[in-house]
């Protein structure tokens, strides 16, 4: 069922870009660029696809985003206040007019009982100065949270920035 929502989602994300003319990036993490992939997967993509981040390691998030070091240092990787960052470097860099990134844990190792397997931090921004920051608990294998993870991405994109 997810899998068909996710085409679902994509083809009416992709659709509502278009009409606006708008460009949209994503800045991923523990998703490891499925959002990317499920926008791309739509003919016609490039019209409002130009480029995506996957930026997996703390490291990339720093270079490639300009998330501050000091960032992740105090919050960690899954955090509010580094997807935040990763959304705003990602906006800046890619030129878009809407960012969403996203970073969590997967699994199956990596939770604690702050961070447990299947939380995952969401930012959306655009170049208006929008920014909305969720965050969410997701149940299942790996896949089932990083699938989970890219439906959640897009339909809230769908909901809270590309309604008219």
């Amino acid at each position: 069922m997810c899998e068909i929502q996710l085409r679902q989602l994509s083809t009416a994300v992709g659709n509502k870009l278009k009409e606006r003319a708008a460009w949209i990036t994503c800045a991923e993490s523990c998703t490891g660029g499925w959002v990317a992939k499920a926008l791309t997967d739509i003919a016609g993509s490039s019209a409002y696809f130009d480029r995506g981040f996957v930026t997996y390691s703390n490291a990339a998030k720093h270079d490639l985003l300009g998330v501050k070091e000091s960032t992740l240092v105090k919050h960690g990787a899954v955090s509010e206040a580094v997807v935040r960052e990763m959304a705003l470097g990602a906006l800046r860099e890619a030129n878009a007019d809407f960012a969403v990134s996203i970073s969590g844990v997967a699994g199956p190792d990596g939770g604690t009982a702050e961070k447990p397997v299947g939380t995952v931090w969401f930012a959306f921004a655009s170049h208006e100065g929008q920014v909305l920051v969720s965050h969410q608990l997701f149940y299942g294998d790996r896949d089932a949270v990083r699938l989970q993870a890219a439906v959640f991405a897009l339909q809230t994109l769908l909901d809270n920035f590309l309604q008219n």
